[in-house]
């Protein structure tokens, strides 16, 4: 792999930017019990950071019904929108990290199954928005909630080259919208995604810290084989 410094980088959010697992796990049992429906421990939710929503009813719900579905989206998002949004926070490094890609000539963005309207919140909220090029996400309606088609889209959109381009996340999901669109991906182990689920999921780079994953933007470490 050539080295990669100057590439433009595209950020996920929900466990890659920010830890949003009290606001994300409060509202998910928000939702289910407001349906009758037992509510496991936020330990046992965790798992359901990053993925979009209506998979993860569908999941705890054992159901495909789209009224049902439908139904426990707008019980979380009434939640959401109230507290949860900002039950949340910056993982530590990640300011430093972003000045420190900007002052490196890379272009960055975001983008999140979250949606859009939710993503620029928090992002502004935290005072992060300011370090993007743009912020993309899903729409309320799921529209662009699969990340392998929001990537697409924010590539179209803003005319960036597959090769020039490098994807930032915490879970396969982000790893394989990479492979999908022809674009280097790189897993992080700070957030929710297991070693096995990501290595599953084949990424051309695992990192642990943000400053490995500085390093690695830099072109310090131009090899997909590098050892983890």
């Amino acid at each position: 792999m050539a080295a990669l410094a100057g590439v433009d980088v595209v950020f996920d959010l929900d466990g890659t930017l920010t830890d949003p697992v009290v606001g994300i796990t409060r509202c998910i049992q928000h939702a289910l019990a407001a349906l009758g429906e037992s509510t496991p421990p936020s330990s046992t939710l965790a798992r359901f950071v990053g993925p979009p929503l209506r998979g993860t009813f569908a999941t705890l719900l054992g159901t495909e019904d789209e009224e049902i579905l439908s139904k426990a989206i707008r019980l979380y998002r009434e939640r959401f929108e109230a507290v949860g949004m900002l039950e949340n926070a910056p993982y530590p490094d990640v300011p430093g990290m972003l000045e420190a890609l900007r002052r490196r000539s890379h272009r960055l963005w975001v983008a999140t199954s979250k949606p859009e309207i939710y993503a620029k919140q928090i992002l502004e909220h935290f005072g992060l928005d300011r370090s993007f090029e743009r912020i993309y996400g899903s729409e309320l309606s799921g529209h662009n909630s699969d990340k392998a088609d929001l990537l697409r889209c924010l590539l179209r959109t803003e005319d960036l080259v597959p090769a020039s381009v490098c994807m930032v996340g915490d879970r396969a999901q982000d790893v394989l919208a990479a492979h999908e669109n022809g674009v280097t991906a790189v897993a992080v182990l700070w957030g929710y995604g297991t070693m096995d689920e990501l290595e599953a999921a084949a990424p051309h780079k695992i990192v642990r810290s943000a400053a490995e994953l500085c390093e690695y933007l830099s072109g310090r470490w131009p090899k997909e084989t590098d050892d983890l």
